[in-house]
C-alpha cells in the first residue's frame, strides 16, 4: 500500500479500522503515530477499492479523530500498546453538475436582444433591444412589481438563458417595467449605482432611466453616429460588491450590503458616478450625468482605417 508516511522513530499503533456497524476492514495493521485523518482516508479508499476517492471520518470512542494519533493517543492517555479500534464514517459527496442547456426563456422583446445588464445587487436584469426598448426583468419573485404598458401587441422574441459551468440556474419569467423612449436599436445598458440605468442606442443618443418606475430622467447628446459602448467609473466597484482582495467573510446579506455600499462610496468620494461612451463617429465622450447633460470632455484618436481592421 503506497502512502506518502514514514515510520516516526519507530513507533506505531496498532490499529482496526471498522465501519459504524463494527465490521472490521480487514485485519488488524500498525500505523505510524504520526498517521493523520487524510493518512486514513487513503488507506480506506484502497482497502474499498473505490474507484473515486471519497471522503469519510474517523471517530475513537465517539470522538472524532483530527489529529494524528500519537497526538490523540496522548490527549486522551490512551495506551499504543493495545489494539485502537477506528470506525471510518462515509461523508456525504456534494457534486454541482454543469448546465449545459437552456434554463429559462423570457418572451417579450419583439427584435433581437443586444445587450444585458444585472442591477448591483443582482436582483434585476435590464435587456436592451433592436425594438428600441429596455425592459427590466425580475429574478427572484418572478412577479412584476409594475404593470407595463406598452401600445403595441408583444410578438414574442425568446431570450434564451445559457449557462456554462458550474453556476446557480437563474429563472426569469415576467416583465416588471419596459422603457421605450429610444427611436432606434438599442446597442447597450449599463447598470450604475446610483438607481438609474444608463442605455445606448443607434438613434446616437445615451438616456438615463430612474429604476422605481422607469421614468427618463436624463438625454444625453453629443455623438454624430451610433452610440456602441458605455462604461461606468464604478463598473469595478459594482461588478465586486462586498467582496474584495482580502477575502473577509460576512454573516448576513445586510452586513455584505453595508460592505458594498461602504466601498461604493469610498470609491466614489465627492465626485459624481462618471460614464465614458464610444461611438462609430470614432469618439469617446465623458460625462457625468448627474451633474450636466453636456459632455464632460470629447476624446477622439480614433481613426476609419483601424475602425475597420477591427471589424474585419
Amino acid at each position: 500500500m503506497a502512502m506518502e508516511l514514514e515510520e516516526a522513530e519507530g513507533k506505531t499503533v496498532l490499529c482496526l479500522l471498522t465501519d459504524p456497524d463494527g465490521t472490521p476492514l480487514g485485519s488488524s495493521v500498525y500505523l505510524p503515530q504520526n498517521t493523520e485523518p487524510q493518512h486514513l482516508q487513503q488507506i480506506v479508499n484502497q482497502l474499498l477499492k473505490n474507484e473515486e476517492r471519497l471522503p469519510y471520518a474517523f471517530y475513537i470512542q465517539d470522538q472524532e479523530l483530527l489529529e494524528s494519533l500519537g497526538k490523540y493517543a496522548e490527549k486522551k492517555k490512551i495506551s499504543v500498546e493495545k489494539v485502537l479500534n477506528i470506525v471510518y464514517q462515509p461523508q456525504a459527496v456534494f457534486r454541482i453538475r454543469p448546465v449545459h442547456r437552456c434554463s429559462a426563456t423570457i418572451a417579450g422583446h419583439r427584435e433581437a436582444v443586444l445587450s444585458v445588464a444585472f442591477s448591483p445587487d443582482g436582483q434585476q436584469l435590464a435587456s436592451g433591444s433592436g425594438d428600441t426598448t429596455v425592459r427590466l426583468w425580475d429574478l427572484n419573485t418572478q412577479t412584476p412589481l409594475h404593470t407595463c404598458t406598452v401600445a403595441a401587441s408583444l410578438e414574442n422574441f425568446n431570450v434564451g438563458i445559457h449557462r456554462q459551468g458550474s453556476h446557480q440556474a437563474i429563472h426569469l419569467l415576467k416583465s416588471v417595467i419596459c422603457l421605450s423612449g429610444h427611436t432606434l436599436a438599442v446597442t447597450c445598458v449599463k447598470w450604475g449605482g446610483d438607481g438609474v440605468i444608463y442605455t445606448g442606442s443607434q438613434d446616437c443618443t445615451i438616456k438615463v432611466w430612474e429604476t422605481t418606475q422607469g421614468k427618463l430622467i436624463r438625454e444625453l447628446k453629443g455623438h454624430g453616429h451610433w452610440v456602441n459602448s458605455l462604461t461606468l467609473s464604478t463598473e469595478y466597484v459594482l461588478r465586486t460588491g462586498a467582496f474584495d482582495h482580502t477575502g473577509k467573510q460576512y454573516s448576513s446579506p445586510e452586513e455584505m450590503k453595508k460592505a458594498a455600499l461602504e466601498r461604493y462610496n469610498k470609491m466614489k468620494g465627492n465626485a459624481p458616478e462618471r460614464l465614458v461612451s464610444g461611438s462609430d463617429d470614432f469618439t469617446m465622450f465623458l460625462w457625468e450625468p448627474s451633474v450636466s447633460k453636456q459632455p464632460k470632455t470629447r476624446m477622439t484618436g480614433h481613426q476609419l482605417e483601424k475602425h475597420m481592421e477591427q471589424k474585419k
